[in-house]
């Protein structure tokens, strides 16, 4: 007998969750449809009652997961602007906290090599969450003649998350903690529209 949909909606954000777990700590490829559906406590045969297949659960769960990320990362922060705005939310992310997390926050360290060498489906399912995620940080960032908000946006996400998965690399060394600690500075620089860090000649001569 069919099972009624709150009931089969219930079970599938419990597969959900024990994917996102999963996916945080091993990466796509470290973590088999057996392994989600053990950590769900349930059977692998009641997968396909809610998935197509492997691939389709690693776009929801990407999903899901960024999605919840553009909400809670920036959180409290939503009435900063510019520099102020930047340097909260790159310190929030760049932490030792952050690095040394048994189940990070944030996917993409652990899962991006996997959507490299996935399929074109995956590729689009994190392009457009990372547009979303672009327009979000545009709100909160200047434009001026160096950069665009969007491209300031997409040059710091860029750098959060490549920073994260180099400390992460290198955790243990003193390497792992400058690169934080340089990041960070580097991102709230990048924010900076005063007339030095422009190099306004004419606001120079006056």
């Amino acid at each position: 007998m069919p099972h009624p949909p709150e009931q089969k909606q219930t079970t599938h954000e419990r597969i959900l969750e024990a994917a996102g777990g999963l996916f945080r700590q091993k990466g796509f490829l470290g973590a088999s449809v057996e392994t989600v559906m053990r950590a769900a406590g349930l059977t692998v045969g009641g997968f396909y009652a809610h998935f197509s297949s492997k691939q389709a659960l690693l776009i929801e769960s990407l999903q899901r997961i960024m999605s919840r990320q553009r909400v809670d990362w920036p959180q409290g922060l939503e009435d900063l602007r510019g520099e102020e705005w930047l340097s909260h939310l790159v310190r929030r992310y760049l932490s030792r906290t952050h690095r040394d997390a048994e189940v990070p926050t944030c996917p993409l360290p652990a899962v991006l090599s996997d959507v490299v060498r996935g399929e074109p489906e995956l590729k689009q399912a994190l392009a457009h969450e990372l547009d979303l995620t672009a327009e979000n940080f545009a709100a909160h960032l200047p434009s001026d003649e160096r950069a665009s908000a969007r491209e300031r946006a997409l040059a710091t996400y860029a750098l959060c998350i490549g920073t994260l998965t180099l400390a992460k690399a290198t955790a243990g060394t003193p390497l792992s903690d400058e690169l934080l600690k340089a990041a960070r500075r580097v991102a709230v620089l990048s924010a900076d529209t005063s007339e030095s860090a422009t190099g306004d000649k004419g606001g120079a001569s006056k």
